[in-house]
């Protein structure tokens, strides 16, 4: 049974970098509640993994927990090692788009492939929102950043969709306009036996926005409000006509042994002979 929830639970006393209007204070004040709400009064039961760039502030140094603060992309190598010794404990990675699917993408694959038992929630905020405002593999096409002052020639990647197909057990997508969605999300990704990825579009009004256009973060959460649809809604409109809508939704929903389970077993048979 949750208590009345307040973030300062959760929070060490320490001021968050983030920008004003950034998305990154919803998606923390979001996890936390949901952990309040699945009865967790601290977060001893959880081991927080981060590498590079603005998200991966909202663990470390903040949480009130156990975080570990890697290199640029390597934090689910670190989040593996992590589950395989303490497989008791609840292992989640917060990342960028630039983390997560730019500097770390092999990782992210083979981690869904291999079913590891780990939460990865990636804030894609579409650009390298702390390191200048570089085009992103999430960058939509024809947008300006830094390093494309004429206009992203390239397609954006489409993490959700890559996780799903990987084998990931759990898959899902919301902005930071889906609130109670996204609540849920977190809470189905926590309670998932194996891989659970949850994507979060989010609101860079800093490096992203005004280059895009957009005077401020609330105009780009009427943005992403007016342009996400369902997946039920995009699987009857062609390729031409999804380009700037969001897909949002659960993209995968299923049970598998999980990386954790299979090395167990496998030990316990090795030590039987």
């Amino acid at each position: 049974m949750s208590s009345e929830f307040s973030v300062k639970t959760y929070l060490r006393d320490i001021r968050p970098p983030f920008c004003a209007g950034c998305g990154a204070f919803t998606v923390m004040n979001t996890f936390l509640r949901t952990v309040n709400e699945m009865g967790y009064q601290d977060l001893c039961k959880f081991v927080f993994c981060s590498g590079i760039g603005c998200s991966s502030w909202i663990p470390s140094p903040h949480f009130k927990a156990d975080t570990i603060h890697v290199t640029h992309g390597r934090s689910i190598p670190v989040a593996t090692g992590v589950k395989l010794m303490r497989p008791n404990l609840n292992v989640v990675v917060f990342g960028g788009d630039g983390d997560i699917v730019g500097i770390g993408l092999s990782h992210l694959i083979h981690a869904a492939r291999r079913n590891l038992d780990i939460t990865v929630v990636m804030v894609n905020n579409m650009i390298y929102g702390m390191t200048g405002g570089q085009v992103a593999p999430t960058t939509p096409s024809k947008a300006f950043t830094t390093t494309t002052p004429y206009g992203n020639f390239e397609r954006p990647l489409d993490a959700s969709k890559l996780v799903t197909t990987a084998g990931a057990c759990y898959v899902a997508r919301w902005t930071t306009m889906h609130i109670g969605q996204l609540k849920e999300s977190f809470k189905t990704a926590i309670n998932t036996k194996g891989f659970a990825f949850v994507e979060v579009v989010s609101q860079c009004p800093t490096a992203f926005g005004r280059r895009a256009g957009f005077k401020d973060a609330g105009e780009m959460l009427r943005w992403f409000k007016a342009n996400s649809i369902t997946l039920e809604e995009a699987n009857q409109l062609s390729e031409e006509e999804l380009t700037d809508k969001i897909v949002v939704g659960e993209f995968a929903k299923k049970e598998a042994p999980s990386l954790t389970e299979t090395v167990y077993a496998v030990l316990k048979e090795a030590q039987k002979e």
